[in-house]
């Protein structure tokens, strides 16, 4: 697996984490997990 999807899959489990009615304190699961995706989604731009 490459890290690329790596990233998605962290994504995809915070994400899914978020929809649980599970209470975080201090970060948002749902941003982290967007946040994950976007960097999966851009990690070949981002190391050239």
């Amino acid at each position: 697996m490459s890290i690329q999807g790596l990233f998605y899959l962290i994504a995809v489990i915070l994400l899914v984490l978020a929809a649980l009615p599970i209470g975080t304190r201090g970060v948002s699961l749902a941003l982290l997990g967007a946040a994950f995706a976007l960097l999966g989604y851009s990690w070949n731009t981002i190391t050239g």
